[in-house]
């Protein structure tokens, strides 16, 4: 039997020199410290009035930060909608099929030589496609007239108040004739189409 050991359970000072005596004391004072750590971390006890309106008024305002993210996003939702209708529309309006382009726009050339009272030249067309999209291209008329500058003039502003979606680039013009009222001029429209063949490909 070892010299410190007592029948009477009482603790002696070897009895506390024992590393398994003081082993047991130092896991149960960890065991303690894990405790309260807990305890400080998890408020398992709801921790104090205080505490629980704080956590409600930071609730209370992620909950107000996220109702405002969600009704941005339904609006911008409601603008793309909006933008896509309205782009539609547009596009139906003012962009020929790029398969009847051409005659649509001789119509409205002839349409507008005939009231302005211009001589129409011979005409050409080149269809351009668009960088970036696979469904619209740029149609260029380059247009020849021969007329006076009040029938030219009368012309661009026709063309200016057409319904169709033209823009006049650019007029170059030659010497007046002999008379010295005749212009020739070309003049450079620019025009867009729309075109399926991307869509069915």
């Amino acid at each position: 039997m070892p010299r410190n050991f007592s029948l009477g359970g009482k603790v002696t000072v070897g009895a506390i020199r024992e590393p398994r005596v003081l082993m047991r004391a130092f896991i149960g004072l960890l065991l303690v410290a894990n405790l309260v750590a807990a305890v400080i971390a998890f408020k398992p006890f709801g921790g104090s009035a205080d505490d629980l309106r704080h956590d409600q008024a930071t609730l209370e305002l992620q909950l107000t930060r996220l109702q405002a993210r969600l009704a941005a996003g339904k609006k911008l939702v409601e603008k793309v909608q909006t933008a896509r209708t309205q782009g539609d529309v547009f596009l139906a309006k003012y962009f020929m099929d790029s398969r009847t382009a051409s005659s649509q726009i001789d119509q409205e050339l002839l349409k507008d030589a005939k009231e302005s009272g211009i001589k129409q030249l011979p005409t050409s067309y080149e269809h351009e496609a668009l960088e970036g999209s696979d469904t619209l291209e740029m149609v260029n008329i380059t247009e020849g007239l021969e007329g006076t500058y009040e029938n030219l003039t009368k012309f661009i502003n026709l063309l200016d108040k057409s319904p169709r979606f033209l823009i006049v680039d650019g007029m170059q013009t030659t010497a007046p004739q002999q008379n010295g009222k005749l212009l020739n001029v070309q003049i450079k429209i620019h025009t867009f189409a729309r075109s399926d063949a991307g869509a069915a490909s």
